[in-house]
């Protein structure tokens, strides 16, 4: 039998008929009061393009956005700096921002030195 996901004590069709100031209750400090001083332009552009157009794949720039209910098992392409990382939002992202599922660093692999790089660099011992 599968586990019914619950948001402090609450199903996800019962965070979907809360209002947004009941849900902002429900969250953390930091996610409360970013929801507390309001959406930004932006974020109000990209909640109303959800609305609008609930299965379509939404591009955008919005990292500091909270994650809220109507997002949920929808496509985003968050931009990292560089590029748009696409994310399929679940229920457990609730309460998080969007730009903690785009990394914008990648991992750093060494190799030789590189063109350019000093003598005493590229000194290898023979022993």
């Amino acid at each position: 039998m599968a586990k019914k996901f619950l948001f402090r004590g609450k199903s996800l069709e019962e965070l979907q008929n809360m209002s947004l100031e009941d849900f902002s209750k429900l969250l953390k400090s930091r996610a409360r009061r970013a929801l507390k001083r309001g959406l930004t332009a932006q974020e109000k552009i990209l909640l109303e393009n959800i609305r609008k157009e609930p299965g379509k794949f939404h591009k955008t720039h919005c990292r500091e956005m909270v994650i809220l209910p109507e997002m949920v098992g929808k496509k985003f392409g968050v931009h990292n700096g560089k590029e748009f990382f696409s994310i399929m939002v679940t229920e457990e992202m609730l309460g998080c921002r969007l730009g903690e599922f785009s990394h914008t660093t990648k991992e750093v692999k060494h190799s030789a030195p590189g063109i350019g790089a000093t003598k005493s660099s590229k000194y290898i011992p023979l022993k």
